[in-house]
């Protein structure tokens, strides 16, 4: 990627010391990036497949966002034309004077001057050339559609993104980060009349373009579960024990349990802040939850936050207790706690706000084939269609469900939901598999800010007591 940001430490820092002495705390935040976007939609035609091209994009982007805080108060301008830098930081220290009527309180964290480049193991995707890219989609939409004639729509989507950062606060610090970020994205539809069933696959990567080239199995998998399915019998709602696999289990403590650990959600919601109160018990003592963007290697990974902050692992959950939280400085610093390195945005457009990175269930010591074990009627589910969290409350669709009957998987179904209160659910673990999985496939939504990478991962986990819903 072209360097549009080199040079600029001085006339950053210039204007960092010009403005500085009007407001308590002050950053900018500069961001380069280009990326590639692909979405191409299959449809199934007698006597031949279809498909058309949706998007097919090269973005080049370049911009910036002020911070400023006076007394508590916040003021914030984003602009993408570094000829406006001083005009935006005008605005802001001047939003920031209106506003502010208390008391700044920002967590301290080292004041660096660092360079950081996330290291690629593959090829970066910047050096493969549009039509290889969109030849690659093509590939898949081709095995979707040729899985079966019941398969009626299909959808692939491909995107990377090479980014580069410059922090700076009026504290001193200075941060240089870059990272490049691969996703793919696959559907497909089956239709026998009026049933209509889904499969769907979602892949990410931060090691090199190779990652998108060797997904045959999964694409292919996604089809062939939705045809599958329009055969299987639907489940007979109602409470079960449950086995969830590790791609489950990664979906469940990012939805369920870490948007409750983000402080910002606490800290403006004085209940919830009483039921997240550090050192109450939630699950057993085999339970251990992180989240960190200190382990190498994943799409939620990186070496500063976009307040400057260390990358860091925060475990929330130890032996079954709540013990953490994740943080911006502020909320850190309102709630007498350290600085996590959770404060996140999208991109320059919008402010850093309190986000999970990688968040994973600690291995546990159950034998992964002995899970089902004792079980005389209840639900196996693995992998996912969609989900949906409302405060405590969560409800998750499989992609793939078996019934177990006395210990061992029965026979498949079809549209399986899971449903329940995330504390309670902590509560029922019944036990902890011995196995683990990375999901990179995540990219989360919050405060109109979607599709930030993160990472999930966890083993398999035998709940009791999960609503299941299905036929009556």
């Amino acid at each position: 990627m072209a360097n549009p940001l080199a040079d600029l430490q001085n006339q950053i820092s210039d204007t960092l010391k010009r403005y500085q002495h009007r407001v308590d705390y002050l950053a900018i935040r500069l961001e380069a990036s280009e990326g590639t976007d692909i979405f191409l939609r299959g449809i199934q035609k007698t006597p031949h497949a279809d498909h058309h091209i949706e998007t097919l994009s090269e973005d080049v982007s370049l911009g910036g966002q002020v911070r400023a805080c006076y007394k508590g108060g916040w003021g914030f301008s984003s602009f993408n034309r570094l000829s406006q830098l001083g005009d935006r930081v005008e605005e802001a220290v001047t939003a920031a004077r209106l506003v502010g009527c208390e008391q700044t309180e920002l967590a301290p964290i080292p004041i660096l001057t660092d360079i950081c480049q996330l290291p690629l193991t593959g090829t970066n995707p910047r050096e493969i050339d549009l039509k290889q890219k969109k030849d690659l989609c093509d590939r898949y939409i081709e095995e979707l559609l040729s899985i079966s004639p019941r398969i009626a729509t299909t959808s692939v989507r491909y995107s990377d993104c090479a980014k580069r950062l410059l922090i700076a606060t009026s504290e001193g610090s200075f941060i240089d980060q870059s990272w490049i970020d691969l996703e793919m994205r696959f559907a497909a539809t089956a239709r026998d009349g009026e049933t209509v069933q889904t499969g769907r696959e979602t892949s990410g990567s931060r090691r090199g373009y190779e990652d998108m080239t060797d997904l045959d199995k999964q694409v292919k998998s996604a089809a062939e579960r939705a045809v599958e399915a329009l055969e299987l019998p639907g489940v007979r709602g109602g409470t079960y024990p449950v086995v969830i696999d590790p791609i489950l289990s990664g979906l469940f403590v990012h939805e369920a349990f870490g948007h409750l650990s983000e402080a910002d959600m606490a800290y403006e919601n004085p209940d919830l802040l009483e039921v997240m109160t550090l050192g109450r018990r939630f699950g057993g003592e085999d339970l251990q939850i992180f989240d960190g963007a200190a382990p190498q290697g994943h799409r939620g990974s990186y070496c500063y936050d976009d307040e400057a902050t260390p990358a860091t692992t925060t475990q929330l959950i130890e032996n079954g207790v709540l013990v953490g939280r994740l943080h911006s400085r502020e909320t850190a610093g309102r709630l007498g706690e350290a600085a996590t390195g959770n404060a996140r945005c999208l991109d320059y457009q919008h402010s850093p706000i309190v986000r999970m990175t990688n968040t994973w269930i600690g291995r546990g010591t159950t034998p992964v084939d002995q899970l089902c074990a004792g079980i005389e009627e209840g639900v196996y589910a693995r992998n996912w269609l969609g989900g949906m969290t409302n405060g405590e409350m969560f409800t998750f669709s499989a992609g793939e469900a078996w019934m177990i009957r006395n210990g061992e998987l029965g026979e498949k179904v079809r549209d399986v939901t899971l449903s329940g209160n995330v504390f309670q659910t902590l509560a029922d673990i019944e036990a902890i598999g011995d196995d683990f999985y990375w999901d990179e496939s995540g990219g989360c939504g919050k405060g109109g800010q979607n599709g930030l990478p993160v990472g999930c991962g966890g083993p398999s986990l035998r709940i009791n007591n999960v609503v299941v819903g299905g036929e009556a």
